[in-house]
């Protein structure tokens, strides 16, 4: 994971809010997942509070803009010279769901929690959560491949590549869906 890019993620993701809930179902089978994690460990250069916007230092040392929204509450006691701790962990999970003809769909929640009264420093932590659901239209079990419908209606032909899930392909529907759960979750540390 390369340290600005993740920047770029952590920036996004520090402006979102909402709640959250997720709860698995009974009926649902996971069927693989996948994890990365990056830290960045950079320096303020310049904090605009009026404007909403901080500059920290990048991997390559030229210095990096963020443009954060009013949601940014603290922003006013973050300092030029402050260290920001920066740890983003990402993951995937496909999961099936065992119910025939459950509807497509994209969902998102999305959450985030501050630094309290007893740390004045900027940071916090947030997360979203992107749930693509996926119909199943077609199962070849002898190329072990499964043809999915997404929500934006392009067929997608996914190969099966893990002998473990090729031999429980044949417990396939055609009809059932496929959640494809992306989870993304941000830290952020200020301290001077």
């Amino acid at each position: 994971m390369k340290p600005i890019r993740s920047l770029a993620h952590a920036v996004a993701l520090a402006s979102l809010m909402s709640t959250f809930s997720f709860a698995a179902h009974a009926a649902d089978v996971p069927l693989g997942s996948t994890a990365l994690e990056g830290h960045i460990i950079t320096h303020v250069l310049a904090v605009d509070a009026a404007n909403y916007q901080v500059t920290v230092e990048g991997s390559d040392k030229n210095p990096v803009p963020i443009q954060l929204t009013d949601k940014a509450k603290a922003l006013h006691n973050l300092k030029v010279g402050d260290k920001v701790d920066i740890h983003v962990a990402r993951s995937i999970a496909y999961v099936l769901d065992t119910d025939v003809d459950s509807d497509r769909g994209v969902s998102t929640k999305t959450g985030i929690t501050r630094a309290d009264k007893d740390n004045p420093n900027p940071g916090g932590e947030a997360f979203r959560q992107v749930k693509v659901t996926s119909k199943i239209t077609h199962i070849d079990l002898k190329k072990h491949e499964v043809t999915l419908l997404p929500p934006e209606g392009k067929v997608k032909v996914v190969k099966v590549e893990d002998p473990e899930l090729q031999a429980r392909m044949k417990n396939l529907k055609v009809g059932q869906t496929v959640d494809a759960i992306y989870t993304e979750v941000l830290k952020i540390k200020t301290s001077r």
